[in-house]
């Protein structure tokens, strides 16, 4: 089995991955030495892993390396904002943080009664001439406040249906069971396991 580079070199992610895709080496970008900045230009989670996972896989046939690549991309879709934080959940209140996007979205949601929201994540898979988009998502709505950890992005914000609690409430063995990443990976697992 050919090596699995995912393009990421946040070691929350990396482990997720790697639970998931138990049976499969799966290395991050530190393991490969790439170090460069990849704008992320698309407007939807789709593109956006796409353009990740191209760059890096031309890095590594750069480098000579015989690897496929795949990347992630994820936001939270809040319906009645159209759509928003969307692509841009990361960087919502611009660059100032995790705390700053939160308040971003519970004031822009202040007064509105439909606080439906899902989460999305695209996994982008390259090797070679062939290319392929794996698509999860986990639905639920935004809370008034906080409720639980606040360690991870708008976790402590979304109230999950399939949970029936935050995910900032959730174990991580919980969350991963239904959320957007853990589904998209799943289906990435699924096809890589028929086409291995």
């Amino acid at each position: 089995m050919k090596k699995i580079i995912l393009a990421t070199s946040n070691n929350h992610k990396l482990k997720e991955m790697r639970s998931i895709l138990s049976g499969y080496e799966v290395l991050s970008l530190k393991d490969i030495g790439f170090s460069a900045e990849i704008d992320e230009t698309g407007n939807t989670t789709e593109e956006n892993s796409e353009i990740k996972a191209r760059a890096v896989y031309e890095y590594c046939k750069g480098k000579g390396l015989d690897y496929c690549v795949i990347a992630d991309d994820a936001g939270l879709f809040i319906e009645s904002l159209n759509g928003e934080p969307g692509v841009h959940s990361a960087r919502y209140a611009a660059d100032h943080g995790e705390e700053q996007n939160r308040q971003k979205v519970l004031s822009k949601l202040d007064g509105i009664e439909n606080r439906k929201a899902y989460f999305e994540c695209a996994i982008c898979y390259v090797y070679k001439d062939e290319v392929k988009h794996f698509i999860g998502r986990t639905y639920g709505e935004i809370t008034k406040e906080k409720i639980g950890s606040d360690t991870f992005g708008y976790d402590c914000l979304f109230f999950s249906d399939d949970l029936q609690k935050t995910f900032g409430q959730a174990s991580e063995e919980e969350k991963n069971a239904v959320s957007h990443r853990g589904r998209a990976a799943v289906k990435f697992k699924n096809w890589l396991d028929e086409n291995a």
